[in-house]
């Protein structure tokens, strides 16, 4: 139950850090945002430590080293394919790819399911396909290339999610601030070589960094929920993150919310009913 109240915690935290980055994106080139994003949330992981502890392990740094690369392409891909919209498809494609790659490494490493979890678990990633389905008659379609993005974030999600996973249980936040290191550094290395590119838009400070401060708590949620947890079912309560993007797009941007996506916002609390039984 703990394990499900973090995770929904986690997708509550991602789905309005997209939604804030994805504007943030809007605004200036992608870099500039993320290269305010992702110290952000390096300085939270900073003031966490010493409250939740860190040991800094050869797991601990290899892992968090892993999935702060991992995050870095995450951050960059996906406030790209937000930016570009529309935000209430692109967002719930990259959670379905984000879904599918822990699922299968959890199952991989011999997790099992209650009953309860077996009608849960595929009516959660039926949820996701539903929230991702495509837009009705009118509304903005995805172009190929925003659709290609998507799909690369999500996989660059989910990598995040499978190495954080991987570090030791009794490591505290060692792993994220080490991969907030990293990604901090790819991304500083990046906009470095592309500063030409960059662009003279001043950046959305305040968006920005409340993206970082919010994929910071999300990642420490999923951490801590998958230590108490199964991977299996903690990916998919998280990967329902788009549900908060959606229902943001639609208040502030007046994006529609198609019957799909309405019917996948009542299919995935069914599947958390279940999977709380579970």
């Amino acid at each position: 139950m703990i394990a499900l109240l973090l995770a929904l915690g986690s997708s509550l935290a991602y789905g309005c850090a997209d939604f804030l980055g994805g504007l943030g994106s809007r605004k200036a080139h992608v870099l500039r945002t993320v290269l305010i994003a992702a110290p952000a949330s390096l300085a939270v992981e900073l003031l966490l430590w010493p409250v939740l502890g860190a040991t800094f392990s050869p797991g601990a740094v290899g892992w968090g080293a892993a999935s702060g690369v991992a995050s870095a392409a995450a951050f960059a891909l996906l406030y790209r394919t937000l930016a570009i919209g529309p935000m209430n498809v692109l967002s719930p494609v990259t959670a379905l790819v984000s879904a599918a790659l822990p699922v299968a490494v959890g199952l991989l490493q011999g997790e099992h399911l209650t009953a309860a979890g077996v009608l849960g678990l595929p009516l959660a990633l039926l949820a996701v396909v539903l929230v991702s389905a495509g837009p009705g008659t009118g509304a903005a379609r995805p172009s190929r290339a925003a659709l290609l993005l998507a799909l690369g974030a999500g996989a660059a999600i989910a990598l995040q999610l499978v190495f954080l996973h991987q570090a030791p249980n009794d490591s505290g936040v060692a792993p994220l601030i080490v991969g907030r290191a990293v990604s901090s550094a790819v991304v500083l290395a990046a906009a470095g070589l592309l500063r030409r590119r960059l662009g003279t838009e001043r950046p959305a400070y305040a968006m920005s960094a409340g993206a970082g401060v919010l994929d910071s708590v999300a990642n420490l949620l999923f951490l801590l929920a998958v230590r108490s947890g199964d991977l299996t079912v903690v990916a998919v309560i998280t990967a329902l993150y788009p549900a908060g993007t959606v229902l943001l797009a639609r208040a502030v941007l007046g994006e529609r919310i198609h019957r799909g996506q309405l019917a996948g916002l009542g299919v995935a609390a069914l599947a958390v009913s279940l999977l709380t039984l579970a």
